[in-house]
């Protein structure tokens, strides 16, 4: 039987002779003693259980999920049951062409996901009323927060210099909304007040404000006179609401509100102990230029044919670096297509009828828990209930029978009890619920079969507007037109299903299916992450197992999995760094060195943690200049908080010199953060605690295998040292941090807790040796591809022995020079050739990253170099006048079906040549839906909803018909 190690890592055995050779060494160990520098080498191998087979993890596994206990939660607060529609489970979040494909920055090759995204932008957009939504966020909190910074950069001139800083959050918001608001305030200089939206008066030194419709309590709030009295005062209004609700509520884009921001969970989301979700963000169309985020846009390719793009890409966030006014970089793309996929199967009228449901359920129930002797706060109400206890009924008491029965509720300091309904409750299940209650007051219930369709709150309150109007809500509510739809969608994207993708730093290794099957468990995706610990042991032991392992893998002695992204760890980890030195007294470091190589979100980070970003340049060879680095530290030796460095370096280089780094900055009083982004190269050989780090964050959706999902859900963790321990970060709902926490990074106590179980089976079956031989695959792999492509593309930066780590840089400015053939125009034309193209222009302007990763076989990588020496030859041929300046085969690329089997080809190559350049491209092609994007005009005519392609697709196939 082969180990899981065989399965995972791709090159065989017989395989391995002539690799070496071409490589230049006599085995892998020579390779790898000539890339990492002895002097932080690991002395010993990893601490780790004995790897597992797959059937023996899968026993493991089913252990520990059975050890969680699958209550009905009516806990709310952000939280609810749902039913995923099984065609969406099973096309798309079990669909490897859908969860392993890349953020689509190359939108020839992207065009299906691209749609999905715009379906859940028009969604967004529709339920809230207002005109721009992003193809989503993190999760509602940190939603929150953007909303609040993106409003406080936009305060109008006359607030801005009479020093408004002020950001007013209603009391009753959800606790965890507000704790990270108070983390990403502070740090900016952003005073956060709380009390009553009612009394509040705008006096003060506000900017803006938040509120909850329907409240966190459930109460459905007229906030109009609030909002027209802020905008009175130059203040903006962010509104957290619950997606589904507005269904059947007014959205609060009619009545004034700026920002709409919340959580898409409730559309056909699990819970998944909190994570993850797609967080909404909607705007005006006058916040287009500062939203924080991803917007899909609308385009049109080359032919002028409608195509999809994300749009205003320069607003990414890691291109502003230290000018950022947010770090976000990634999105929950997996899981906003879920979303929309959701509201595209349901239609406007699905989702009435789904919220009208659930709020006919909750009606229901507080009419008879008033017959029962209870008291019910909530005159207006959706899906949310607070129970005033009769005299000798205790919560306790509640809380027996409600156990007894594997119910959860909501149980508040006052005393008063929460009950949230949601749309996997039955009316047997409202029955229990009235039981428990019945018998805690003594009394008997009358059992419904049925319950009345009827609205219980006030109708000034319904919703009068139309929504998801277009064909797209309309046409696939079977389950053979959604299925089809979804395959249509998806024949348009490459994915790890079509070919390797070698994008650098990104590592887009094999995603396993033994790794993903637990995700889609009840056990792990149906529990409420606010249950009591004893209903989540197998979580809390998951957790544990898999935190024990990447701490032994780190070197350090703390983890938080509270970050749901790599740049929220990145954050997390300066936040912790921060907090360390504030406790010392030495609050005043403020400044961090940053070298000019680092991803871009690094000094994004910064910036949001509220420190001085001081840029350290490189060398001729893209080595941290150490010079500089200490002109610098010695420079800000007072102020100095923090170096941040990625290693191997962001060029693809175990710089010789990191000791030496990490020791200058620790001897002027500063910390080390460790951008874990390249740790594929580091696991078992080598960790951020031996190269002198303090903390680091791991891309669990790289190293770890967590797939990328077209662009989320990402998961990263943060690691640090023993003295860092006592300020990981806290939640407001369930204990967990250290005894000095910071407060809440993200919302959920363990982030996107629901797919850790794809980390812990990826740690747990390689054990110690297969992540010790995944890190030497992943560097034999990088420096085969170098090896075979010198010959034509110089490698930029190398080690000093001419190695490359895991991934490499190839030159291409020179082709711009001598042929006027771009990085760009390779990277579409290796469209052509089924594959998709690596890191374009990062982080070296003109260049190509990639990275091969340990999970390709010698036969991928070898498709890759002939692709990547046929292109040169290409380009040759351009340079020498062979090919026509402008109109060749890369200019042109790449090519579509519809452009090859039209009756005109206007071109001096063959239609052979542009479709299948090499003879094996035949076996397997793919074909771009779309021709090259015109990105410039996608810029100037923003459109960011589905229409138009809705009237695309009308004018295309509308059949007229002629009285004969």
């Amino acid at each position: 039987m082969k180990s899981f190690s065989q399965r995972h890592i791709g090159t065989r055995n017989e395989d391995l002779s002539s690799m070496l050779k071409t490589v230049g060494v006599q085995n892998i160990d020579e390779l790898i003693d000539q890339t990492i520098p002895q002097s932080i080498r690991l002395k010993s191998d990893l601490n780790l259980p004995e790897a597992l087979s797959e059937y023996e993890y899968m026993q493991h596994i089913r252990s520990i999920a059975s050890k969680n206990k699958v209550f009905k939660s009516y806990i709310g607060l952000g939280y609810y049951g749902t039913i995923t529609p099984s065609v969406i489970v099973r096309n798309i979040l079990e669909n490897p062409s859908w969860y392993t494909s890349y953020t689509p920055y190359q939108a020839e090759i992207s065009q299906g996901r691209l749609e999905a995204l715009l379906n859940f932008q028009t969604v967004i957009a529709d339920l809230t009323g207002l005109e721009l939504a992003n193809a989503s966020l993190l999760d509602e909190a940190t939603a929150a927060s953007e909303a609040m910074i993106m409003l406080f950069n936009k305060r109008s001139r006359t607030l801005s210099k009479a020093g408004h800083n002020q950001f007013f959050v209603d009391k009753n918001v959800f606790p965890q909304t507000l704790a990270v608001l108070t983390t990403k305030a502070e740090p900016l200089g952003i005073e956060v007040i709380t009390g009553d939206y009612k009394t509040f008066d705008f006096s003060g030194l506000s900017f803006g404000a938040l509120v909850q419709y329907p409240a966190a309590d459930g109460k459905i709030e007229d906030y109009k006179a609030f909002v027209d009295k802020a905008h009175q005062a130059e203040n903006t209004v962010a509104v957290a609401a619950d997606l589904l609700s507005l269904a059947i509520l007014t959205p609060p884009g009619e009545w004034g509100a700026d920002v709409v921001l919340g959580s898409t969970q409730r559309l056909g989301v699990p819970m998944g102990f909190g994570g993850p979700h797609a967080a909404y963000f909607a705007t005006k169309d006058d916040f287009k230029r500062n939203m924080p985020g991803r917007i899909i846009g609308v385009s049109k390719d080359a032919q002028g044919n409608l195509a999809l793009r994300m749009a205003l890409q320069t607003r990414e966030q890691h291109i502003k670096r230290e000018k950022a006014t947010s770090n976000i970089c990634t999105a929950q793309a997996l899981l906003a297509t879920m979303a929309g996929m959701y509201a595209v199967y349901h239609g406007a009228e699905g989702l009435k009828a789904i919220a009208t449901d659930i709020h006919k359920k909750a009606g229901y129930l507080n009419d008879e828990l008033i017959k029962l002797g209870y008291q019910q706060d909530n005159v207006n109400y959706f899906d949310t209930l607070r129970i005033q206890l009769p005299q000798g009924v205790t919560q306790n008491d509640i809380k027996k029978l409600a156990e007894e029965r594997q119910m959860n509720f909501y149980y508040c300091a006052d005393q008063s009890i929460f009950l949230s309904v949601g749309e996997d409750n039955t009316i047997k299940d409202i029955n229990t619920i009235l039981e428990v209650f019945a018998l805690a007051n003594h009394k008997e219930v009358e059992v419904h079969d049925e319950l009345v369709n009827e609205i219980y709150f006030d109708r000034k309150f319904e919703r009068q507007s139309e929504f998801l109007t277009l064909d797209v809500f309309k046409n696939y509510h079977s389950e053979t037109d959604m299925m089809r739809y979804i395959k249509k969608l998806e024949r348009k994207d490459i994915s790890l299903t079509h070919s390797m993708i070698s994008l650098g730093s990104c590592t887009m290794k094999l995603n396993a299916a033994t790794e993903m099957f637990a995700i889609t468990w009840p056990e792990f995706n149906a529990i409420h992450p606010f249950v009591p610990k004893n209903q989540a042991e197998g979580y809390y032991q998951l957790i544990e197992e898999l935190g024990d392992y990447l701490k032994e893998v780190t070197g350090f002695a703390g983890i938080s999995f509270q970050p749901n992204s790599g740049a929220s760890g990145e954050y997390a980890g300066l936040m912790t760094i921060r907090e360390y030195h504030k406790s010392r007294g030495e609050g005043h470091r403020n400044v961090v060195l940053i070298p000019s190589s680092a991803h871009g979100t690094n000094p994004a980070s910064a910036v949001m943690a509220g420190q001085d970003v001081v840029i350290v340049e490189c060398d001729e060879k893209g080595n941290i200049n150490i010079e500089d680095l200490k002109i610098k530290a010695e420079a800000h030796k007072d102020q100095l908080a923090a170096f941040m460095v990625t290693y191997p370096s962001t060029h693809g280089v175990f710089e010789e010199g990191i000791i030496e780094m990490t020791n200058i900055i620790h001897n002027y009083g500063g910390l080390v953060y460790m951008d874990g982004a390249n740790m594929n190269a580091q696991v078992g050989l080598t960790n951020p605690g031996r190269i002198g780090a303090d903390v680091c964050h791991l891309n669990l959706h790289k190293t770890f295998a967590i797939p990328h999902g077209g662009g989320g859900p990402g998961v990263g963790p943060i690691a640090v040292n023993e003295k860092l321990v006592e300020f990981l970060p806290s939640n407001p709902l369930v204990k967990i941090g250290g005894n000095k926490a910071i407060a809440a990074i993200s919302a959920a106590p363990f982030g996107s807790a629901s797919v850790l179980p794809i980390s812990h089976a990826y740690v747990m079956m390689l054990g110690a040796e297969g992540l010790k031989d995944a890190t030497k695959y992943a560097i034999f792999n990088a420096n085969y591809l170098a090896s075979s492509l010198k010959p034509y593309f110089d490698i930029l930066y190398t080690g000093n022995n001419e190695r490359v780590a895991h991934e490499m840089i190839l030159e291409c400015r020179n082709f711009s020079r001598e042929a006027h053939i771009s990085e760009s125009d390779i990277a579409k034309r290796l469209m052509d050739y089924g594959f998709h193209a690596p890191t374009l222009s990062f982080p070296v302007h003109g260049t190509l990253m990639v990275e091969p990763t340990e999970s390709e076989s010698k036969a991928e990588l070898d498709r890759f170099i002939e692709t990547m020496v046929n292109i040169y030859h290409e380009i040759m041929d351009v340079k020498n006048g062979k090919a026509n300046a402008e109109d060749n085969v890369l200019k042109n690329a790449p090519h579509t079906q519809v452009e090859l089997i039209g009756d005109e080809w206007a071109h001096p190559y063959s239609r052979t040549q542009a479709a299948y350049p090499l003879p094996w491209v035949a076996e397997n092609k793919f074909f771009p839906s779309v021709a090259r994007l015109d990105d410039a005009y996608g810029d100037r005519n923003l459109q960011c909803s589905c229409a138009p392609i809705d009237s695309y697709r009308k004018e295309t196939f509308e059949v007229k018909t002629i009285d004969l």
